[in-house]
């Protein structure tokens, strides 16, 4: 299995949940918010394609880190490829599991099928899309006042609490 990323993966971040964290900046997202900091993760044919496998084994690589956040782009785009990654940092790494998506929970919901696995696969989901006129620079891990810091359920996707 392939993923198409858009970036290196990042190690030691503070800002994308959490205590220090591995970051995966997946490609391809067709929500295109306006005033998005990542637009050039837009094109789902950008980037550069990878092994999941070869994202496991530079995964390996990273020491003290707490959990890995997905990033994008939308990761829901690679749901499939964005779970085995997210279930090989939980079972082998013993790390937490954050993502993002600009899409809410409530869809991802219902929507099913992969993104949904993806989701029960997580410990926190950053929800929602960026809204320009919401802005919020205050916010811990979110750009807008939308958005919303779900901690789940890992293996049910439930909602555990609200931040």
């Amino acid at each position: 299995m392939q993923i198409r990323l858009s970036g290196p993966l990042e190690h030691d971040s503070i800002v994308n949940g959490y205590g220090l964290r591995a970051v995966l900046w997946t490609q391809g997202c067709y929500i295109h918010c306006k005033g998005c900091q990542n637009p050039e993760t837009w094109d789902p044919e950008g980037g550069f394609l990878v092994d999941v496998e070869d994202v496991k084994e530079e995964l390996r690589k990273f020491k003290g880190q707490a959990g890995i956040t997905f990033c994008g782009g939308e990761p829901s785009v690679q749901a499939e490829a964005c779970k085995e990654i997210a279930d090989f940092c939980r079972n082998e790494l013993g790390w937490n599991v954050w993502s993002f998506s600009g899409y809410t929970y409530e869809q991802l919901k219902e929507r099913g099928g992969a993104a949904w696995e993806f989701v029960k696969s997580l410990d926190a989901l950053i929800d929602g899309p960026f809204v320009l006129e919401e802005r919020d620079l205050t916010l811990k891990f979110r750009g807008s006042r939308n958005q919303r810091l779900l901690h789940l359920e890992h293996g049910t996707g439930k909602i555990l609490s609200i931040e």
